[in-house]
């Protein structure tokens, strides 16, 4: 109960910076609704049956647009950190350490998931793709896929805190590591989409597992990777 009170604290206290400022998911929200209104003006209206063909391209548009908005936002989360020298306070309290890592990824989860709010009602009007037909499995596959960006994007962003060339090495590093979480991702949304339920509950157990493994690995490892 004491580490979730602390990974709480902390994740408020990023939340209430960024609804003062309004800088990070204003941000994102807007790259990614610029995303998919590229994505609709690319891929809307090329042949006489080309909206069911769009429409099941709808997941991958969806998550590819979660990807990079989430890149963006990620920089920005730990730039703040680094600008105010907090990170260094941060490691010298009272605290475990394990709840800092916890703290900055539930609140880049929170943050994100205002974005997916937007992006995926943009997909239904552009694309018209049946992405409500199982709300409970819609949102399954939108809070693991969250969280599992959330918890591997934390790490990374973390380690690479003090180097020059972070806004570069960040998606070179990152998205290797994502590739499994972006396929169950949009293999489940898919399969939704088509109504096949064994296959969609089978890669929202996969992102389960994947989620839990990242987690694990992720407390065991961030005290040394942020540590000098």
């Amino acid at each position: 109960m004491e580490l979730l009170r602390h990974v709480a604290t902390l994740a408020w206290k990023d939340l209430r910076v960024e609804f003062r400022s309004r800088e990070i998911v204003y941000t994102m929200t807007f790259f990614a609704a610029m995303v998919v209104l590229l994505f609709s003006f690319a891929f809307s209206g090329n042949s006489a049956g080309g909206t069911a063909e769009v429409a099941e391209l709808s997941p991958g548009f969806i998550w590819v647009t979660v990807l990079f908005a989430g890149t963006l936002g990620l920089s920005r989360v730990f730039d703040r950190e680094r600008e105010s020298d907090t990170m260094r306070a941060l490691l010298l309290a009272p605290i475990p350490r394990q709840a800092i890592f916890l703290g900055k990824a539930v609140a880049i989860a929170l943050m994100l998931l205002v974005v997916e709010m937007v992006v995926v009602p943009l997909v239904v009007l552009f694309f018209d793709a049946p992405l409500f037909v199982e709300p409970l499995a819609l949102l399954c596959i939108l809070l693991l896929g969250t969280i599992g960006f959330s918890i591997v994007g934390s790490v990374f962003a973390a380690m690479l805190l003090k180097s020059r060339s972070r806004d570069v090495l960040l998606p070179v590093l990152l998205y290797p590591i994502l590739v499994p979480l972006l396929i169950a991702t949009i293999k489940a949304t898919t399969a939704m989409m088509a109504g096949e339920g064994e296959n969609t509950w089978f890669w929202i157990s996969f992102l389960a597992i994947y989620d839990t493994i990242f987690v694990v690995a992720a407390l065991w490892t961030f005290e040394s990777l942020v540590i000098e």
